[in-house]
């Protein structure tokens, strides 16, 4: 066991796990595609898949980063050929954003990537222990009711 996770409480535990995931989820999709992806646009990009042609301003709320940044990256994703941005309907000053053909395939390249990353989770710690992981983290821990 790594002694420097032995000190730490939980949301720094799970804050450190996240970090080591998501770069090691990074590493994997750079490994395997010669377009590069930052784990900020995938998380635009789940937005998207998610919501099928959310607005600009949905996106940007739903996602933990400024909303100057969010249009930054959306305007990259674009730049790459993985998202559109068209006008709403009966709205000129909203936009939305849909995956292209190659935004969808990314996406589901990625998805499997992590099925699996995932697996190898699974082959490490046991996949009754990712079971119950899992289950830990989908419970409600009813954290809005302790602000």
């Amino acid at each position: 066991m790594d002694p420097k996770l032995q000190s730490l409480g939980l949301l720094d535990l799970i804050s450190e796990r996240h970090v080591q995931l998501r770069s090691t989820a990074e590493h994997l999709w750079n490994d395997h595609s010669d377009i590069y992806i930052s784990n900020s646009e995938w998380f635009i990009l789940t937005r998207i898949y998610e919501n099928q042609q959310p607005t600009i301003s949905y996106v940007s709320k739903n996602v933990d980063i400024s909303r100057q940044a969010t249009h930054k990256f959306i305007k990259r994703l674009e730049a790459k050929g993985l998202v559109e941005i068209k006008d709403v309907e009966n709205n000129k000053k909203e936009k939305c954003i849909q995956l292209t053909a190659f935004g969808q395939e990314c996406y589901e390249k990625n998805k499997s990537l992590k099925a699996m990353l995932e697996k190898k989770i699974a082959d490490a710690i046991g996949i009754e222990q990712l079971s119950i992981l899992k289950s830990i983290l989908q419970t409600d821990w009813r954290i809005d009711k302790l602000k």
